[in-house]
């Protein structure tokens, strides 16, 4: 990039704002309380109103604790109508709880709290102190929508590069599949005037809500409408070794733990859940591949129609990880507590939390689980390869009735 006196102008209004003028504002002292508004690139201003008992009207008798969140209560009705078949635990969510997904196997395709992630992970701070990434040759993309407010692009991530971009990552191969919900998704922002940014995090939080169990996440509004293209190789892969991925999320900022905390619940007997059996079935000894065969980033699996990804199985069993993923088994609280963190922090990876608006009271509240934890049915404890020296693996009981199937999703 060759720099001019016009570009240092314009790296100028996206540094930082400086710390004399933050004074002025009010920021968020909580993670409900509503951060500053920055109404022009040149000054910052207080939003002059304490919302702190006062809330805004908003349709349909709705309320929330600011005014720029009403959007989104219509923004959420769309996607409860129109993505998630009438709010239920839809293929475009009951398969969407994954961080490291299965890209290239046929009957597989990546979901709505899928793309949180793979729009949020595009992010490396290594890369960007190597002038790598940030800008430096790559493409920008501004979209002047008038409810985006202004944020210092220093930080770049998760900014719905993925939707501005998609002619560039969807070629990537770890989001091969991502196309799909990507033309799905990217109509309904544009009807509603909010940032690709934005969208894509509000989708994947209200897409879990539909399944029972499942926490109601944070979600912070107010992401600018501005990315670069995220380069390639920032996604973890299923055929990715334990070593491998734990260095890229630790690029990110995450450690690995936090890695199984944000696993969710995905390839399962239960996918409809937001429930634990995931870590139950990914310690039972896997005996045959679904469909035809094996493929890249699969190992067998211990029920019949069950898909199993590598690093699901190698992440159960490593020494690092594996007292975490025992402990989800029979501590669903933990487990969602543990995942709403996780969510939050990935949510805002690169972002400024104090220069976003904190629309969590939008988000819907998921039914509760109905069924204790279980082993499937024709299963028994001698089938699980626990991992986790320091605690005994949980007393579960078999389910009953012939052993247990997975059918295939619904199209």
């Amino acid at each position: 990039m060759r720099f001019t006196a016009g570009t240092i102008s314009f790296l100028a209004l996206l540094s930082p704002v400086p710390s004399g003028l933050a004074t002025s504002s009010k920021h968020a002292t909580s993670s409900k309380g509503r951060a500053s508004e920055l109404q022009s690139p040149f000054s910052v201003v207080s939003s002059g109103q304490d919302n702190s008992t006062r809330r805004a009207a908003c349709s349909k008798g709705r309320t929330s604790a600011f005014q720029e969140c009403c959007v989104w209560f219509d923004v959420l009705d769309d996607i409860q109508e129109n993505l998630f078949d009438g709010g239920t635990c839809n293929e475009e969510v009951h398969e969407s709880l994954r961080v490291i997904d299965a890209p290239n196997i046929a009957g597989t395709r990546l979901t709505s709290l899928q793309l949180t992630f793979h729009d949020a992970i595009g992010f490396s701070p290594l890369l960007f102190r190597q002038l790598k990434f940030g800008g430096f040759g790559a493409g920008i993309h501004l979209s002047p929508y008038p409810r985006i407010k202004f944020r210092p692009m220093n930080r770049i991530s998760p900014d719905g590069s993925i939707m501005h971009h998609s002619d560039i990552e969807t070629n990537y191969a770890a989001n091969n599949g991502v196309d799909e919900i990507i033309e799905l998704q990217r109509p309904i922002a544009i009807a509603h005037r909010v940032s690709f940014g934005d969208f894509i995090q509000f989708a994947g939080a209200v897409g879990i809500t539909n399944c029972p169990g499942a926490p109601s996440l944070e979600f912070l509004a107010g992401r600018f409408n501005f990315s670069f293209a995220a380069p390639d190789g920032l996604v973890p892969e299923p055929a990715d070794s334990v070593d491998k991925i734990i260095a890229r999320f630790a690029d990110a900022g995450f450690s690995a733990n936090e890695i199984v905390d944000l696993l969710g619940s995905p390839f399962d007997s239960t996918p409809g859940q937001f429930d634990s059996q995931f870590f139950i079935e990914t310690l039972l000894t896997g005996t045959a591949f679904p469909g035809h065969g094996s493929h890249t980033g699969e190992v067998v699996s211990p029920l019949r129609g069950e898909f199993r990804l590598q690093s699901d199985f190698a992440f159960a069993r490593d020494s690092r990880t594996a007292c975490e993923w025992q402990s989800f088994i029979t501590d669903h609280q933990a487990m969602t507590q543990k995942f709403h963190a996780a969510m939050s922090k990935l949510a805002t990876l690169g972002q400024i939390r104090e220069l976003l608006t904190d629309c969590s009271d939008v988000i819907p509240t998921a039914s509760p689980l109905t069924k204790e934890p279980f082993l499937p049915a024709g299963k028994k404890l001698s089938d699980i390869q626990s991992a986790c020296e320091a605690t005994p693996f949980p007393t579960l009981t078999a389910d009953s009735g012939p052993a247990t199937t997975v059918p295939p999703v619904p199209h």
